[in-house]
């Protein structure tokens, strides 16, 4: 039964797989989650509701899916030699413009996730646990290398960190979050909390 789900699911090739994914980020944008519907993917990409079902399942499943894919490159791809270097290159992947887009749909995709737990559940399973998991392994080759003592309390706390600083630059400073204010707030915040040293 298995084999001959992921048979039917098979047959959208990966570039018309993208091209359903990029409509849907750009009727994310437009609408919102709660405004965006299968109906209206289906006619953006001239594909069938029932093909998008077979497919993905449901909205929540292809919302997570198209955000995972847009994101560029793996996490645990990035090896520079020093913890400093891989936070810095992870920064560098989106141009300001690209990260002040992803800022505005995150936020927009957080509110809804409180009133959708399909969503939130699709968000852990396709989105945030492999991150997690793909992030633990930079992590741990700065452990593995010395950079950082095992037992360092800010370990639990490396992502909260991060998104803490990206979520909240637009409510705080009311700026869109940048490559220099990430590298800045890295340096000054993330590397000292975990004893790293601020220069290569």
């Amino acid at each position: 039964m298995a084999d001959a789900v992921a048979a039917r699911r098979s047959r959208i090739t990966p570039e018309r797989e993208a091209e359903l994914y990029t409509a849907v980020l750009d009727l994310l944008r437009e609408v919102g989650y709660d405004a965006l519907t299968m109906d209206a993917v289906a006619a953006r990409t001239r594909s069938s509701k029932a093909t998008l079902y077979r497919q993905w399942g449901g909205k929540p499943e292809l919302v997570a899916k198209a955000i995972r894919h847009d994101k560029p490159g793996g996490t645990a791809d990035v090896d520079t030699g020093s913890l400093r270097g891989d936070l810095h290159a992870l920064t560098a992947r989106e141009d300001d413009c690209a990260m002040q887009q992803n800022a505005a749909l995150m936020r927009g995709l957080f509110m809804a996730v409180h009133g959708n737990p399909d969503l939130l559940q699709a968000f852990k399973e396709l989105l945030i646990e492999p991150e997690m998991a793909e992030f633990q392994l930079v992590v741990q080759r700065a452990v593995d290398r010395g950079e950082i003592e095992a037992g360092r309390p800010a370990l639990d706390y490396i992502v909260h960190m991060l998104v803490g600083a990206f979520a909240t630059r637009t409510l705080i400073d009311e700026q869109p979050p940048t490559r220099a204010f990430l590298t800045s707030y890295i340096d000054a915040v993330v590397l000292p909390a975990l004893g790293v040293p601020t220069t290569d």
